[in-house]
C-alpha cells in the first residue's frame, strides 16, 4: 500500500519478546522515544460499527473520547479473539495500514509533534517509520484527541 502511494517509509526489526508485546518494550529496543512508538488499538461502538485508534504507546486510551470522537454514545475494545479475523493482524502486530477492510480511523494529535512516528508493520518484529502525515493520508485518519 505505502509502495503503491509513493510513500517514504523505513522497516525497522525489533526483538520481540513474547512475554512483552508493550510499546514501551519495542521503543527500549529500537532505541526510540515512546511517545513516537504509536499502538493501534480496535474498537467497537454502538453505532458507528468498528473503528481504530492510534496513539502513543505509553497512553491508555479515553473511551470516552473514543466514542465521541467516532460518533458513538459509547464503545469497547474488540475481544482479542476478534482482532484477526477482522483485521488479518494478531496482538503486537497490528497495523493502521493494510487491514482486510477499511475503517474509520482517528490518530492523536501529538504524532504531529514528530517528523516520523512508528506504527506496526502487520507483523511482530517490525516496524514502519514513516511521517505524520503519510500514515494519516493512506489511512484516512482524523487527527484528534484521544486520551
Amino acid at each position: 500500500m505505502l509502495d503503491r502511494d509513493k510513500v517514504p517509509y523505513e522497516l525497522v526489526p525489533y526483538e520481540v519478546d513474547e512475554n512483552d508485546l508493550s510499546c514501551k518494550h519495542v521503543a527500549a529496543t529500537l532505541g526510540e522515544n515512546i511517545e513516537q512508538v504509536f499502538k493501534t488499538l480496535v474498537l467497537h461502538g454502538e453505532k458507528s460499527g468498528y473503528f481504530v485508534c492510534v496513539v502513543p504507546g505509553e497512553h491508555e486510551i479515553d473511551l470516552k473520547k473514543a466514542a465521541k470522537v467516532s460518533g458513538n454514545k459509547k464503545c469497547d475494545l474488540i475481544p482479542m479473539k476478534e482482532l484477526l479475523p477482522l483485521t488479518g493482524y494478531i496482538r503486537g502486530g497490528c497495523s493502521p495500514i493494510g487491514m482486510k477492510k477499511h475503517f474509520p480511523t482517528f490518530i492523536h494529535a501529538t504524532c504531529l509533534d514528530f517528523s516520523c512516528i512508528y506504527v506496526s508493520a502487520g507483523v511482530r518484529g517490525l516496524q514502519v517509520r514513516l511521517a505524520p502525515s503519510d500514515l494519516i493520508r493512506v489511512s484516512q485518519a482524523q487527527v484528534c484527541e484521544l486520551f
